[in-house]
């Protein structure tokens, strides 16, 4: 393994900048007081008034109706875009020229650029999701092994919180990279539970008794209507998928789960169908 010394690398690093250029372009030379104070000054208005701005377009674009993804999204490159000028007068007043001072620091820029590598491409995935919006805040979304509900999505990272009450900071850029599943995009969502029957039992009468103690559940969609199909020769049963829709959160899944499974385990017991456990055939053979 190759072994690199920081402090060489930093050394080399800073023989390769122009020091003359450094000090033409930062020349602090007569500075007084009051520049000192108008330069501070200019940034802190920047700061706040960028931060002003981020609140008032947010607030006026969500109000005329456009989801709050691209309401963030203006507002916070209206913020950016105010604090650069800040940053860029801040500089100029102590009379820094930002130009001959990216061209002395040469490779260092390169080097800071490669450093700043990640930063910067999870700011532009965070750019790239909040414009094409795959989802929005408050949808339930699957991604990357993680399943939660969207609260945050800044110019970096997306936040979401778990079922388990676990709050998970996702890079961008990884979302990008990743499929993403929104399970509340579409304000609807199909569960698929499977049952099994005995060989011997009716399956006509096993697909009308699902189909008739499902239809007694609130939260199971009538439109689409209820599912059975009889899909699989099992080892001890032959298994009926029953799939049916409800509304799309991960809460109402589980709970309309449980009233499902309950309600046909009920129904089969009053109707004396069986579900069979596992079953093995045990051969004895005397080779003596």
């Amino acid at each position: 393994m190759i072994r690199i010394d920081p402090s060489l690398v930093l050394a080399t690093l800073a023989q390769e900048v122009d020091v003359d250029g450094v000090s033409e372009a930062i020349d602090t030379e007569g500075l007084e007081a009051t520049d000192w104070g108008v330069a501070a000054g200019t940034l802190v208005i920047a700061i706040v008034a960028g931060m002003i701005l981020r609140r008032v377009v947010t607030r006026v674009i969500r109000a005329r109706g456009s989801d709050g993804l691209v309401a963030d999204l203006m507002g916070r490159l209206v913020s950016y875009v105010v604090l650069t000028f800040g940053l860029v007068y801040s500089m100029a007043a102590l009379g820094v020229r930002i130009g001959p001072l990216l061209g002395a620091l040469g490779i260092v820029g390169i080097a800071l650029a490669f450093a700043l590598r990640d930063i910067l491409e999870n700011f532009v995935a965070g750019l790239l999701l909040q414009v094409r919006r795959p989802f929005d805040k408050g949808d339930q979304i699957v991604t990357d092994g993680y399943e939660g509900t969207v609260c945050e999505v800044n110019a970096r990272s997306v936040i979401i919180n778990t079922p388990d009450g676990v709050q998970v900071v996702l890079p961008s850029a990884e979302l990008i990279k990743n499929p993403i599943t929104n399970l509340t995009g579409t304000g609807k969502r199909r569960t698929t539970v499977e049952v099994g029957v005995a060989y011997r039992t009716d399956l006509d009468q096993a697909k009308a008794v699902i189909e008739q103690a499902l239809a007694g559940i609130d939260g199971v969609a009538d439109d689409p209507a209820v599912e059975t199909r009889v899909h699989e020769f099992g080892d001890s049963s032959i298994n009926i998928a029953v799939r049916y829709w409800h509304q799309p959160s991960i809460a109402t899944m589980w709970t309309i789960r449980d009233e499902v499974t309950r309600a046909i385990k009920a129904a089969f017991d009053e109707a004396s169908i069986e579900i069979p456990f596992p079953q093995r055939v045990v051969a004895m053979t005397n080779n003596g």
